[in-house]
């Protein structure tokens, strides 16, 4: 059967194919290298964005696949006036998008475009907002907030974006909560007119934009608010649009995160302390003058607070921070009464309201009251089928608890969000495939069955540019010897490239005991040793390694992917076991059991694969660019003395390997 799009698809894809080649427009910008991988993913791009279908592709470190995938989306958007969506994980690839990569396009391409970042509007400050929290302050805020909130009133007079990371200081959750964009309070009709308004403004650049950046974390949460779409209704996020998700191999971990139940302790008393806060005697039913609103609310911060502690007493967190929760009812519900009570107060509260930004604001908060009282119902019946359910210990020190609940297979749900017919969704990363061409273990997982699967190899010598040093000699973790024989190999390779080393590790105790063992031998060598979790954010400890020679990093899970440290920095990776998850997350867990159930096996199914994808990760940190060079050490001789060590050793790329 001919396509109707045929010709046209010809055309486009004749383009793409132009765009790329040694003579074509994207030829013209500094240091341009042709590379085929490239021109073949934006080739495949182009066809899956004309064809209406799906795609997913592994295209290796170095093939350049933020301009394969960006060029044939704006060229198409712009074409057929469409709106293409791309979807990153770190901060880090979407400020290379933004001003790197698209700026590069924008130069070359003949046709004129302005990309537009999407951010959760509670990020942006409501200058409507603002002055009626000015206006009622004696009523909602302490003198100390008073001054924290003329900082801001402040800083909205000279920031040009109007969003928390343009402010320098972290704002007070409770001050930033009254002052922040809401949906249903800072509305286009509201405040859709005002040019002052930093979220509406932002909203009709995004609206307006032909191609749009925006991370997976919010992605899922506007899609799984979306759920209730019309059947047959066009577009993920806007009517006629198509996606592309960049880092997609953390794609099934975050829509498993958003998707589901989650109801904290935390977030439903500062709820009800906006209403009134006993402690301040300040809120929004202070301002109503509403006594027994005052009364209710107050009550129901104990009532939150006793219900949570039951919780807790009914949990064994000796393992590790969550505890999973088998059976409905681990307590009886005497919250919801209470909050539906409350619930009520304030939509009669809110009737009576003349004016109309308080009874949006009352309103806003009686919508949160219900969201929750349905959450903590249904955890407490766990009445969604095939879901997992676990209470989880947050704050600062652990003393507050989150209930959640997450489906235990995401593919169902992701087929249905991402894969319609109809619409087109790329999904792309370095590291997708375990041993398969067809990447079938990661379709699988996230829904893909249907997407058309590419793989392309990098365009790095790794024969060249790497050498393996695995080392056959270490004990067993369980034996006594295995610390100093760790201390003893980590030395040894890092003193062989000098510094300059990542050392990545799976246990976070054995992490920092390391890392104290190792503090004599790197003073003594003038080696800069960083740890993870030593106070440092972790863009932070990257700047300091990057910029200062013979650095050791120590890092855990963060660190095995999206860091990105060109050059002589790194030239050492050294990964200290085989990166196999221990089933203590509820959802990890329940997953296995779920295969086990079904007469899989658990191990080859899942935490095989799942740690060939994270060794992956790892040892891709090592050479990002052609000039790089350097050393990868596996201190875990299963991978040379396990029969699945040969999945581990086929799945990474081909070089010289030296067993020691």
């Amino acid at each position: 059967m001919i396509r109707l799009r045929d010709s046209i698809g010809s055309d486009f894809v004749e383009r793409i194919e132009s765009f790329f080649s040694p003579d074509g427009l994207l030829a013209k910008v500094k240091n341009f290298e042709t590379r085929p991988q490239q021109a073949q993913m934006a080739v495949a791009v182009a066809r899956t964005l004309e064809e209406e279908r799906h795609l997913v592709v592994e295209a290796g470190t170095g093939v350049g696949k933020s301009l394969a995938y960006l060029a044939p989306a704006v060229l198409f958007a712009l074409g057929q006036k469409k709106k293409a969506i791309i979807s990153t994980h770190t901060i880090n690839l979407q400020e290379q998008l933004l001003y790197k990569d698209i700026p590069i396009l924008q130069k070359v391409l003949p046709e004129t475009f302005e990309p537009a970042l999407i951010k959760g509007r509670q990020n942006y400050l409501c200058p409507r907002r603002l002055l009626r929290a000015r206006e009622q302050q004696n009523d909602l805020f302490t003198g100390p907030e008073q001054n924290e909130l003329e900082q801001i009133t402040a800083w909205a007079m000279r920031t040009r974006d109007g969003t928390l990371s343009d402010l320098s200081f972290e704002p007070n959750a409770k001050i930033w909560a009254q002052v922040c964009s809401e949906a249903h309070i800072c509305t286009r009709k509201s405040c859709g007119q005002s040019d002052r308004c930093f979220y509406q403004r932002a909203r009709r650049k995004f609206e307006n934009a032909p191609v749009v950046v925006i991370n997976h974390t919010l992605l899922f949460m506007l899609l799984a608010a979306m759920e209730t779409r019309r059947e047959g209704e066009a577009g993920f996020l806007f009517a006629n649009d198509f996606l592309i998700l960049d880092e997609a191999h953390t794609v099934e971990q975050i829509a498993s995160r958003q998707i589901g139940i989650g109801v904290s302790q935390y977030g439903l008393r500062a709820a009800v302390q906006r209403l009134y806060n006993a402690r301040t005697k300040k809120g929004l039913f202070t301002v109503t003058r509403d006594t027994e609103g005052i009364r209710l609310a107050a009550e129901t911060v104990d009532q939150i607070d006793g219900f949570f502690e039951t919780v807790g007493a009914h949990c064994d967190f000796r393992k590790g921070p969550e505890f999973r929760v088998r059976q409905p009812e681990i307590v009886p519900d005497k919250i919801s009464g209470r909050l539906l009570a409350l619930q009520a107060r304030v939509a009669e509260v809110a009737k009576k309201q003349d004016d109309e930004m308080l009874k949006s604001e009352l309103q806003d908060l009686g919508r949160r009251l219900t969201e929750a009282r349905l959450g903590i119902g249904a955890f407490l019946e766990q009445s969604a089928d095939d879901y997992v359910y676990w209470v989880e210990k947050t704050g600062k020190i652990g003393q507050l608890l989150t209930l959640n609940a997450a489906p235990v297979n995401i593919a169902p749900v992701l087929r249905e969000m991402l894969f319609r017919d109809g619409n087109s969704c790329v999904m792309t990363s370095a590291t997708l495939g375990v041993g398969r061409n067809d990447l079938a273990y990661f379709r699988n997982r996230i829904g893909a069955d249907e997407a058309e699967p590419l793989q392309l190899g990098s365009p790095f010598n790794f024969n060249k540019q790497m050498k393996m040093f695995v080392v056959r000699k270490m004990p067993d973790p369980r034996d006594t010897e295995y610390e100093n024989a760790l201390e003893h190999w980590i030395e040894h390779f890092v003193g062989k490239t000098d510094g300059h080393a990542f050392v990545l590790f799976t246990n976070y105790r054995v992490m920092q005991k390391l890392a104290g063992r190792m503090e004599h031998f790197c003073a003594e060598h003038d080696l800069n040793l960083l740890l993870q979790g030593g106070g440092m954010p972790r863009t932070k400890l990257l700047e300091q390694f990057k910029n200062t020679p013979r650095s050791v990093l120590f890092g855990t899970d963060s660190f095995w992917s999206g860091v990105d440290v060109p050059g002589d920095a790194l030239c050492n990776v050294i990964i200290t076991r085989l990166p196999f998850a221990v089933p203590d997350h509820p959802l990890i867990e329940a997953k296995l059991e779920s295969i086990e159930a079904r007469g899989g096996d658990a191990f080859t199914e899942y935490s095989l694969p799942e740690a060939i994808l994270k060794l992956r990760q790892g040892v891709g940190r090592l050479i990002r660019t052609k000039s790089d060079h350097g050393i990868i050490v596996i201190l875990d001789n299963r991978i040379v003395t396990k029969p699945y060590g040969r999945a581990f050793m086929s799945a990474l790329p081909k070089c010289p390997v030296e067993i020691v």
